[in-house]
């Protein structure tokens, strides 16, 4: 279901990219593009490609609202800390924790041994 929610996203998004693309420009924008057509008026006509592009708008949010119910439904009961290895402690430092050069650590110390965040002078 969550794939074929994101393909019709995708297709989604390349059409209103598309449809934005044809639209012909009704300046306002650092005074460039546009015509006079109707410009002192307090609203442009509707035309086809502004309605299909409303259309568009309206379903991405539409799809965007529901890709992120389904991601929330399948992570609702998941932890970021059921992500980790096996047996992984968060007290214990990693083995493969960047090292510094005068040989401390970047993680900080764990509470039972106690320590200090700088590096050890050798």
């Amino acid at each position: 279901m969550e794939n074929v929610v994101l393909i019709v996203h995708l297709i989604l998004a390349l059409a209103l990219i598309g449809v934005v693309l044809l639209q012909r420009s009704e300046g306002g924008g650092l005074g460039m593009g546009g015509g006079g057509g109707g410009a002192m008026s307090g609203r442009a006509a509707a035309t086809a490609l502004g309605k299909v592009t409303w259309f568009l708008a309206a379903a991405f949010i539409g799809t965007s609202i529901a890709l992120t119910i389904i991601a929330a439904e399948k992570s609702a009961d998941a932890s970021v800390l059921d992500r980790l290895a096996p047996g992984a402690s968060t007290s214990e430092p990693a083995e493969d924790a960047p090292a510094l050069p005068g040989g401390g650590s970047l993680l900080p110390p764990s509470p039972t041994t106690g320590g200090e965040l700088t590096p050890s002078a050798d």
